[in-house]
């Protein structure tokens, strides 16, 4: 199967290798998850599981429908499903658990996050542009400047960099490799930087570039 888990982003801290290379590393909290459901090519046309990360204590903070799905399903109610593409001869089943173990030293992961929201931001800070002089009368500073054609064809072209809502989108960021994994507390240290704030979702899977 295609390994991936969710996980929770503890933060940022640096380990050192045998021979005194500092790495820094990202710690991630990787489950334990739980297989809430399985697609079958036979049912749904594709294979795939559903995993259930951060498992709700209090009853009463399950909304109905949601109680409905996970009593069918026959497994506790979780805050995040996700769901992630397998082989079809995947030896998962309903239930069962999955935690960082899926995982070793050495091994090459793609990392999903929501980045951190900045709010509307100016085109200097979104786009990096330069801006204007600072100085001798200049009125042009940090502004966007010229967006269209005067005559022809008279109009701003779909796509100008433009003042707007920055941060908060979904990146993923490839190719990074597994310094370290602590069983005893399903944690995973990451080499780099990896998307979203401290305590943010994350889904980290087997990288698809070779």
């Amino acid at each position: 199967m295609a390994r991936a888990i969710i996980g929770r982003k503890v933060g940022m801290t640096q380990v050192f290798t045998a021979d005194g290379t500092l790495i820094p590393v990202t710690v991630v909290q990787a489950g334990p998850c739980v297989v809430v459901n399985k697609r079958t090519v036979e049912k749904n046309g594709y294979s795939a599981v559903q995993l259930g990360f951060d498992k709700i204590l209090k009853e009463k903070k399950v909304n109905c429908p949601a109680k409905g799905y996970f009593k069918k399903q026959g497994v506790d109610a979780h805050k995040v499903l996700k769901e992630f593409r397998v082989a079809d001869d995947t030896s998962l089943e309903v239930g069962q658990e999955v935690n960082a173990t899926l995982f070793a030293e050495g091994d090459v992961v793609d990392v999903q996050g929501t980045s951190i929201g900045k709010g509307f931001q100016g085109v200097v800070k979104r786009f990096g542009f330069a801006g204007g002089p600072k100085t001798h009368g200049s009125h042009f500073h940090r502004e966007p400047g010229s967006i269209g054609m005067c005559e022809f064809p008279g109009e701003t072209e779909k796509g100008r960099p433009m003042p707007g809502r920055m941060g908060g989108d979904k990146v993923t960021v490839q190719k990074l490799s597994v310094v370290k994994v602590i069983p005893e507390t399903n944690l995973i240290l990451v080499k780099g930087a990896i998307p979203g704030h401290d305590n943010g979702i994350v889904f980290i899977k087997e990288t698809v570039k070779k």
